[in-house]
């Protein structure tokens, strides 16, 4: 038996990796407090639990579904993105639900790529626009993303050689991991660039909602231009606490959205029509569940830069998205820095090198740990002193 190379040059996912730490500190009787994952802990709002369990109990829910999703739940879907952007959507032409946004995200590549074209991916950045590269035979060009630059990417940095080879430009704003954000006037660029090089535009957006102080993120969809070029990857994982639901959608341009759905169409067979139907419940129902969870997240915030601070890290308060993106001192590599946390202080943090090279030095933490979590990593941490580096030989 001899497997694919492709699987030969995959690195053990990220997430795995931490999770099995974390079990290992667990299972030899440690307290583990881990900032590591951006799964919600608030729970799915009950009356999107509601519809779910009556949908549930329908027979004709108990079927394939299409892979094109429901007419109601695309629908839905398209009156969302009209009444939070203004962006007008043909629900049978330009929206797509998917299996959670990370579905569609892995599969876009085989769409867009062929053996030797080139992604062009954010580093750091989620791995899963690499991986999908990797997948569909192409190569990916690293632009980096800079604290000075406000962790947006350089496009007038792309060499012309590989701009020309390029076929997709992968964007994330608010930022995973960086917890950055972009301005309309930056989205104007990426059309520009796009149409000067013929390049398709994914932006993975499912941090939208997830938003602090009076900030509403814009969506790339809302630029002048970019539905002739893009396509939005978005998701009710975070904004109603639906992770475990698998529930996301996929909108834009007809053509990106028609090629997506025929790749769909072959590997899977859709959302149980159930979880479409809640689906609908939460996009139409009222979104005061949404500005509940962002108070929360506020305070957590808040809570978790104070201490960084105090401990001497370099943190710029996120306007949006799940995660505190903090500076290390210096002498210290990402992985040493979490490794001593966990080992010292039984605290759980994401090394920044695990989002690409342009992450070392800083760390990532997410607010979705209880309260009760927080508030015992948070003593920790005021009563913790970071030793001096160790000497480089």
């Amino acid at each position: 038996m001899k497997l694919a190379q492709r699987i030969h040059r995959l690195q053990p996912y990220l997430f795995m990796e931490i999770s099995r730490k974390i079990n290992e500190r667990r299972a030899a009787g440690a307290d583990v407090v881990t900032f590591a994952i951006g799964d919600p802990d608030l729970p799915t709002p009950s009356h999107i639990l509601r519809r779910l369990l009556e949908a549930a109990q329908d027979p004709v829910n108990h079927r394939y579904p299409e892979s094109d999703g429901l007419p109601e739940f695309r629908s839905a879907i398209a009156r969302w993105y009209h009444q939070r952007f203004g962006i007008a959507l043909d629900p049978d032409k330009e929206v797509l639900p998917l299996i959670g946004a990370k579905e569609g995200i892995g599969h876009m590549a085989l769409c867009l790529i062929d053996p030797g074209d080139v992604g062009l991916v954010p580093d750091p950045g989620y791995p899963v626009y690499a991986i999908g590269t990797m997948f569909a035979g192409g190569e990916s060009y690293f632009m980096p993303l800079q604290e000075e630059n406000g962790w947006l990417p350089d496009l007038e940095a792309i060499p012309p050689e590989v701009a020309r080879r390029a076929k997709v430009l992968w964007l994330n704003y608010p930022n995973n991991p960086t917890g950055a954000v972009a301005s309309l006037d930056f989205f104007r660029e990426v059309v520009k660039f796009a149409k000067r090089y013929n390049i398709a535009v994914c932006h993975d957006g499912p941090y939208t909602e997830v938003a602090f102080d009076g900030y509403r993120p814009v969506s790339f969809l809302q630029a002048e231009g970019a539905m002739d070029v893009g396509i939005e990857f978005h998701s009710l994982s975070k904004t109603y606490n639906m992770t475990g639901w698998r529930v996301g959608m996929a909108v834009g341009n007809r053509e990106l959205v028609n090629a997506l759905m025929r790749v769909k169409s072959n590997l899977d067979s859709g959302i149980p029509q159930a979880i479409q139907v809640a689906g609908i419940e939460a996009l139409t129902a009222s979104q005061a569940c949404v500005q509940e969870h962002n108070a929360i997240y506020v305070r957590r915030r808040d809570n978790l830069v104070q201490a960084l601070t105090r401990l001497g890290l370099r943190v710029i308060p996120p306007k949006a998205s799940l995660y505190v993106w903090a500076r290390i001192p210096e002498g210290y590599t990402s992985a040493t820095f979490a490794t001593m946390l966990l080992e010292e202080q039984d605290i759980v943090v994401t090394p920044g090198a695990g989002y690409g090279a342009y992450g070392e030095g800083y760390i990532r933490l997410s607010l979705t740990l209880s309260d009760a979590d927080l508030e015992r990593a948070v003593a920790r941490l005021a009563n913790w002193h970071i030793p001096p580096p160790p000497r480089q030989r």
